[in-house]
């Protein structure tokens, strides 16, 4: 007896050292940034600078996906499917259900790394439909999601803005608008301070830290020195502005919907450089941040043993096309930038096959030494970093019953079938999806076999919207 006495403690100390062999796990998520906006994968005129040291030290996956909606606020969709692991529609269906069947059975990724004995703390914008006091251990500052309720109520004047010849009414760099400083401190630096809290605990255990950003969310706000390095004449209007969306009505996105109301309609490049200006600024201001992050964790004894991972919600249309929002499926608003760093994976590698951002769920759970469950939908991103695993052949997207998209191989297919309109793309031509095929022989073939393709992905993920009844020619 008084050997098992002793013993109990030396297991202990070898239960937390084993621990402590697991790498910690920073997970750095944006909202509404699209890919383009970090100056290390686009030429846009942007400053990133510690974004772009994060892409150096580690590898990027440049044609990373969020695989849609079903209702506006597309960011539930993508942290349900973040956090259960399931595509689209298989998160759809298990949404109801979360608080019993994840929440109350431990399958939620927090308590999933929880389990292989990760202290789990978060900071920031939550928007799923379960308590995350029940999902993690340490919780500083929580933002349920949607806009900052000041802004809704009390800021009628953020919206269909701004006029050209007009006064602008809204001032994206006054505290006095509440927004992103109610609290008195800008949001985006107050998840940078809850990061030091959590850093600076003294839990021996490994961690995992979910730190999610409001910005570059509207409304988007920046101190005034920010929104300052970026006046209207360094502005540059998309290649693929248009006034007005020909087909915004039956694809889901009129001017009545919220993020399509913030700029007036038709669309003046006067209108789309100042909340381009906007996105850019906050942008900045998030970069900072997470240069804060990033040099804290340097200075500190976990900087050789923390994994790290940068990514976004979705991306945002923000002018191009004529649209503002993110209910659309044009690359500005599915792709997002995605950056892995830390302990085995190489740095300065560029991976261009499609992955899923949600795919980080899973990655990390094999980094954390747990068996990746036959249940989750995406997938082990460590054998492509590691040159051993076989890459997605496409990327699949949808938004309600209005829109469905297929890409591969440079070439995509975007369905309306409310429409009976097929729009079909060769971006290794044309990145900025401006010159519709579908009307060409090269057209027809390219939609025909991405038509064949996008049928099999609805049926391996649970999508029950009959697209043949629509495009019977196909």
């Amino acid at each position: 007896m008084k050997s098992a006495v002793l013993l109990l403690p030396l297991l202990l100390l070898l239960g937390v050292a084993r621990a402590a062999e697991k790498p910690n796990i920073l997970f750095l998520f944006a909202d509404d940034m699209t890919w383009k906006a970090v100056g290390a994968l686009s030429d846009e005129d942007i400053e990133t600078p510690n974004l772009d040291r994060l892409a150096g030290r580690g590898t990027t996956f440049s044609r990373a996906y969020n695989s849609g909606g079903w209702h506006g606020a597309i960011c539930v969709a993508s942290r349900t499917m973040l956090n259960t692991g399931r595509q689209l529609w298989h998160a759809h269906a298990a949404e109801p259900r979360l608080g019993e069947d994840y929440v109350a059975r431990q399958r939620m990724w927090p308590q999933r790394l929880a389990a292989q004995g990760y202290r789990s703390c978060f900071s920031g914008k939550w928007h799923i439909q379960a308590k995350p006091a029940k999902v993690f251990e340490q919780i500083r500052h929580y933002r349920p999601g949607g806009m900052p309720p000041a802004l809704v109520r009390d800021s009628p004047h953020a919206y269909e803005r701004p006029v050209e010849g007009q006064p602008d009414p809204w001032d994206a760099a006054d505290p006095k608008e509440s927004g992103f400083w109610t609290g008195g401190r800008h949001w985006s630096e107050v998840v940078a301070d809850d990061f030091e809290v959590f850093l600076a605990d003294g839990d021996p255990r490994p961690w995992f830290m979910y730190l999610s950003f409001n910005a570059p969310h509207d409304p988007r706000q920046s101190p005034r020195e920010i929104l300052d390095r970026y006046p209207l004449e360094r502005i540059e209007l998309p290649a693929n502005f248009l006034p007005v969306y020909p087909h915004r009505g039956p694809m889901g996105a009129p001017q009545s919907l919220r993020d399509e109301r913030l700029a007036p309609s038709p669309r003046t490049p006067y209108a789309v450089k100042t909340h381009r200006r906007e996105y850019y600024a906050i942008i900045t201001h998030l970069d900072r941040q997470i240069g804060r992050i990033l040099d804290r964790l340097a200075e500190s004894p976990h900087a050789d043993n923390t994994f790290i991972c940068f990514t976004a919600d979705h991306g945002l249309a923000c002018g191009e096309h004529g649209l503002m929002g993110k209910q659309n499926l044009y690359d500005a608003s599915v792709r997002v930038p995605f950056f892995v760093a830390g302990p085995g994976v190489p740095a300065g590698q560029r991976i261009d096959s499609p992955i899923y951002l949600q795919d980080i769920m899973p990655t990390t759970l094999a980094l954390a030494g747990a068996e990746v469950p036959e249940e989750l939908d995406f997938h082990d991103l460590r054998p492509l970093w590691e040159g051993t695993g076989t890459p997605r052949t496409c990327a699949y997207g949808a938004y309600m019953d209005r829109q469905r998209m297929i890409e591969k191989d440079g070439r995509k297919l975007i369905l309306y079938p409310q429409a009976k309109v097929a729009r079909v793309f060769d971006l290794r031509k044309d990145p900025d999806e401006m010159e519709d095929l579908i009307d060409t022989p090269e057209g027809k073939t390219i939609a025909a076999e991405l038509f064949a393709l996008l049928l099999g992905e609805q049926e391996k993920f649970g999508d029950t919207l009959d697209l043949r009844a629509v495009y019977p020619d196909w």
